[in-house]
Parts: structure tokens; C-alpha cells; sequence
């Protein structure tokens, strides 16, 4: 592939936590944290028009909040995918993508439910709530290149509903490999560190899968930030990596050119979030 010919891109993955009126000990209102998101994904993602933005835990008047934010200068500017987990329509967590239709034309979309029943809002194995995996198809409008986006929320309890989970987005994976040596991108929070089963099962084996973080780790000036993804709301809750960018690495030649963790907490000492977004530069 000629360097002409590469197409930059930034994924933007991140947890946003859903608005809730009961607080954990160092959380704050959605109303006070959610400038502090559409802040940073305004300023992560002004100056790539590819950039992608996959959350976790957006109700829908949250994903209002965050779309009316990011189109405030140019209105129409970003559009979402996705559906709320509970219906298929707006109750629920969402699983959205954003992206921009003015470089992005999506071709299809799909919400899957990892559960046993795919097809309709269900829970899975012994999941404590229902999990998506929503799928998204585009075609780059100025080169016509094609990308297969994947964003997902794994079970915070069930070990097998996690296990399960990622042999069945596996599969998807597959069948999206068939149609073609397509780019393929998989963000969300799996709720798994790297000594999990669930993990594991993304990177090893036959999976075509690879964390960014560690096709970045060559080189030292291409990560940033923190190691750690999830924190809590306080100094004192444990934190731990569970936030994941993974490309289809084995079936398509990606250059990742960065990646980082981004900051969740500054000097007002109000968390946006208990989870920190993870970013990916990517040549496609």
C-alpha cells in the first residue's frame, strides 16, 4: 500500500457511565459531567474528519446531551448508530457509534443481543443485564475505502456471559472477514483484564484480532497516557485495564501510529467519567 494511498483515522472508545440520581462517593451529576465529555470529544476529534466514536452506558437523553454538544458549531455535523438495549428502540444503555456522514457513508447497521437469543432484547448465560454488540458498515466518501466498526459493553458479573460474548462477536468478526480483506475494529468496555478468559480469547488462537496497545508498543513515542482504563470515582477505588481498542491485525495490514489514555479527572478534581476514553491513530 502506497503512503499516498493510506487513509488516517482516530477511534475514540470510552465508558461514560449512565446518569443515575444515586451516586456513588465522588460522582457527580451527568449535568456536571457532561460538558466535561463533549469537551473532550470535541478536542480529540476536531482535526480528523475519520475519527470514530464508540460509548458505553449512554441513556438516551444522555446521547441527546452528547450529539446537541459536538453539533453546536456546524448543526448536523455527527450522526449515531445504535439502539437501547432494553427494547431495541430508546430504553436502555446504548452502544452508540458517532460518526460523521459527511466522510462516512454507512452502508449497514446491526444490534446484536449476546445472549442465546441474538435477535431480540434478552440477557445471556448468567449476564446480570442484557449486552449488545452493535455493528456498523461504512464506505469512506472520498476514497471509497470500506471499515467495519464493532463497539460493545460486556457483563460486569457473569464470567460465562463474558466468555460466550466474545466467541459470538468472534464470529461476527468471521463472517465479516469473508466478505473480504475488510479493516475491522473492535472498541468497547469488556469488562476483562488481560488474564481473562474473555480477553484471551480476543488476541489468541485463530482470532484475527490484536490490542492496539500493544501494536503501538514498539515504540515508545506511540503510547500515551495512562495504563489503566477504569478508576472509579475516588482515589481509593482499585483501578484496572478493562477498556479495549482491537484491530483485525492478522487479516489487514493497519498502521497504528498512537495510541493513549486520556485523563478522566483534572485540577477541579471532578471525574467526567469512571472510566478514561482509550484513542487509536490509525492508517487505513
Amino acid at each position: 500500500m502506497k503512503l499516498h494511498d493510506q487513509l488516517p483515522a482516530r477511534f475514540l472508545t470510552h465508558n461514560v457511565r449512565y446518569a443515575t440520581d444515586a451516586l456513588f462517593p465522588g460522582e457527580r451529576e451527568w449535568s456536571v459531567r457532561a460538558p466535561r465529555i463533549i469537551s473532550e470529544l470535541r478536542c480529540n476529534t476536531a482535526y480528523c474528519g475519520e475519527s470514530l466514536i464508540c460509548l458505553q452506558e449512554v441513556l438516551h437523553g444522555q446521547l441527546l446531551d452528547l450529539l446537541n454538544g459536538l453539533n453546536n458549531d456546524v448543526k448536523g455535523e455527527w450522526h449515531y448508530i445504535g439502539a437501547g438495549r432494553d427494547d431495541g428502540r430508546e430504553a436502555g444503555e446504548y452502544c452508540p457509534i458517532l460518526y460523521r456522514p459527511s466522510v462516512w457513508a454507512l452502508q449497514s447497521c446491526e444490534t446484536t443481543w449476546l445472549s442465546e437469543t441474538p435477535d431480540k432484547p434478552s440477557k445471556g448465560w448468567d449476564a446480570a443485564s442484557f449486552r449488545i454488540l452493535t455493528l456498523a458498515r461504512f464506505q469512506h466518501r472520498a476514497s471509497k475505502r470500506k471499515l467495519v466498526t464493532m463497539n460493545t459493553h460486556l457483563d460486569d458479573q457473569g464470567v460465562k456471559s463474558r466468555s460466550e460474548a466474545v466467541k459470538m462477536i468472534l464470529s461476527k468478526i468471521y463472517r465479516e472477514s469473508h466478505q473480504g480483506s475488510l479493516p475491522l475494529v473492535l472498541a468497547g468496555d469488556f469488562n476483562s483484564q488481560e488474564d481473562d478468559d474473555a480477553y484471551k480469547t480476543l488476541v489468541h488462537g485463530q482470532s484475527p484480532m490484536k490490542d492496539v496497545q500493544g501494536l503501538a508498543a514498539g515504540k515508545s513515542s506511540y503510547v500515551y497516557g495512562h495504563h489503566e482504563t477504569y478508576t472509579g470515582f475516588t482515589k481509593d477505588d482499585e483501578s484496572m485495564r478493562i477498556d479495549f481498542l482491537f484491530l483485525n491485525q492478522k487479516s489487514y495490514p493497519w498502521l497504528v501510529r498512537g495510541y493513549g489514555v486520556l485523563e478522566n479527572r483534572f485540577d477541579d478534581n471532578i471525574y467526567s467519567s469512571d472510566h478514561c476514553a482509550v484513542f487509536a491513530d490509525v492508517l487505513i
